[in-house]
């Protein structure tokens, strides 16, 4: 049996309401989660808002409201998407929970316990917008001699009395940790610069602050609170159990356990230097891998609020829908790097690929049988032919590709191999032409007819990752069980079983109508 799989995206800082960036990540994890339990796997699957920290307490206090009211109202904001976008998570979980003040305060007594912590004064270089520190040789002058973080955003400097992390007491094992497990960071673009980074030399890590309250609470020292990434990175454990729930923690965080943290890339030091160096003080299991995917860039330029190109994730899917925004950025943008989305690619991509090439393969095919048979399902019988067994080959052997890209990290390469499938099925269809077969030979006219029916219900099956509405609605028409919906199920004698059945196919209603851009972006 296997073992129990957990997942994460980052948890996202809601300063602000959530743009398409965010829906990317979530929308990716997601499909890799559903990817897992179709493979039959236990899956832990957390999401959630990182909610406190300097950059929330001054937004709020811009807005003249608490920064708890803020948190309630942003942190909304990032749920209602997830829902809206149909994503599967088993925990969406908000810092400012109980159980995770617990987990964060219980995590840095391990650490303290461990002889990590000692109380200092930080005087250094800070980012509020990072909400992260930053050494000299790091920083860049921008306009009027102002100084830049390495992500170009203003830092300033900064005295208050501090607890410290003893980060440089970790270089060694960090840099052990990545020749050990050469894929713990991924891809290898990110695993190389953060190598460079730890072989530089560490600092000890400023993770108290005393300037401002909204936060976790140092244990036994009043007046400071946890650095925000402390208490935020601490969130992948809170939901795992930690720590009160040993059995839970046994299942989904253990040693040498498959956890898989999805994050954006300019986020990985924290998920890959600190993150390991907090657990190995705390005496606790380390992920199996982090994956630093690229940003999302609007027709090629990065999303800025002064450009006015931050997208709306859910007017997106509402204008085109929430399945074929998903294939799309699952299709278009290559998992890792960075990809770009317009309104015209979306509807280019959906057409092509949805409605064109899958819907179209369905849509004539169910169609033919409802009318042509009365619904009655076409049996093949002793009449299949060398085409016949070449198409289902190669539809079964692209889907085997796709589930080991996905599983590979690659939902963009497997969606080419479904691809390549759904185009055989389409060359086979035009080949033998079941419409000319009506009155030439009826018998084989239904084994084709037949063919084609396993081919689409498995290449529904397969994508259900991607497009679970869509996909799921056409498994209903065709018959085929929720409990044999999954990759193993794909392997079973279901066609047969529906014809024992009499299953009687209805008129099919089509699932990807053509998308039609605005006049204005026409």
């Amino acid at each position: 049996m296997s073992k129990p799989y957990t997942i994460t995206t980052a948890i996202s800082y809601p300063n602000g309401r959530p743009h398409i960036g965010h829906a990317y990540e979530v929308i990716a994890t997601d499909a890799i989660a559903r990817f897992q339990r179709m493979m039959g796997r236990d899956v832990f699957f957390q999401t959630g808002t990182d909610e406190h920290g300097l950059k929330m307490a001054q937004t709020a206090r811009g807005r003249n409201m608490e920064p708890r009211a803020l948190a309630d109202e942003m942190s909304g904001y990032f749920k209602a998407m997830n829902d809206g976008l149909n994503i599967s998570y088993d925990r969406f979980i908000r810092t400012s929970e109980p159980d995770h003040h617990r987990a964060s305060q219980a995590i840095w007594q391990a650490m303290e316990a461990n002889g990590d912590l000692y109380l200092g004064r930080y005087e250094g270089w800070y980012s509020v917008r990072d909400e992260a520190f930053y050494d000299e040789k790091e920083l860049t002058e921008g306009e009027g001699g102002q100084k830049l973080s390495p992500q170009g955003t203003p830092v300033e400097w900064t005295v208050e009395e501090s607890w410290f992390f003893r980060l440089s007491a970790y270089q060694q094992k960090l840099l052990d940790l990545y020749a050990s497990q050469p894929d713990f960071i991924q891809p290898d673009s990110r695993r190389n610069e953060i190598m460079r980074f730890v072989e530089g030399g560490l600092s000890d890590l400023s993770v108290s602050r005393t300037s401002f309250d909204w936060g976790v609470k140092v244990p036994g020292s009043d007046g400071h609170v946890m650095y925000v990434w402390v208490d935020a990175l601490t969130n992948y454990i809170t939901g795992c159990g930690y720590p009160d729930d040993a059995e839970r923690m046994a299942r989904y965080w253990s040693e040498g356990g498959d956890i898989t943290h999805i994050i954006g890339k300019d986020i990985v030091r924290f998920h890959t230097v600190y993150w390991p160096a907090f657990l190995m003080s705390a005496r606790l299991p380390l992920p199996k891998q982090v994956f630093g995917h690229g940003f999302l860039l609007n027709r090629g330029e990065k999303m800025s609020k002064s450009l006015g190109n931050v997208a709306d994730p859910m007017e997106l899917a509402e204008r085109f829908g929430v399945d074929q925004l998903r294939y799309f950025l699952l299709s278009e943008v290559t998992f890792g790097n960075d990809g770009s989305y317009s309104a015209e690619a979306i509807v280019a991509r959906s057409n092509s690929d949805l409605a064109n090439s899958f819907g179209n393969l369905a849509q004539r095919t169910l169609s033919f049988i409802a009318k042509n048979l009365e619904g009655r399902l076409p049996w093949g019988g002793s009449s299949e032919t060398r085409e016949d067994i070449e198409l289902l080959s190669t539809v079964r052997r692209e889907i085997v590709s796709l589930e080991s890209e996905f599983a590979s990290l690659a939902p963009s390469d497997g969606i080419q191999s479904w691809m390549r499938a759904v185009f055989a099925c389409n060359a086979y269809i035009d080949a033998q032409a079941p419409w000319s077969l009506r009155k030439t030979d009826p018998a084989r006219m239904e084994a084709v007819l037949a063919v084609l029916y396993v081919a689409i219900g498995e290449l529904a099956v397969a994508i259900l990752p991607v497009i679970p509405t869509s996909a799921n609605a056409l498994l209903d028409q065709l018959g085929i069980p929720p409990n044999i919906r999954n990759y193993q199920g794909l392997r079973s004698q279901w066609y047969q079983a529906l014809v024992e059945q009499s299953f009687t196919l209805t008129p099919p209603k089509p699932l990807f109508p053509r998308l039609e851009l605005p006049v204005e972006e026409a």
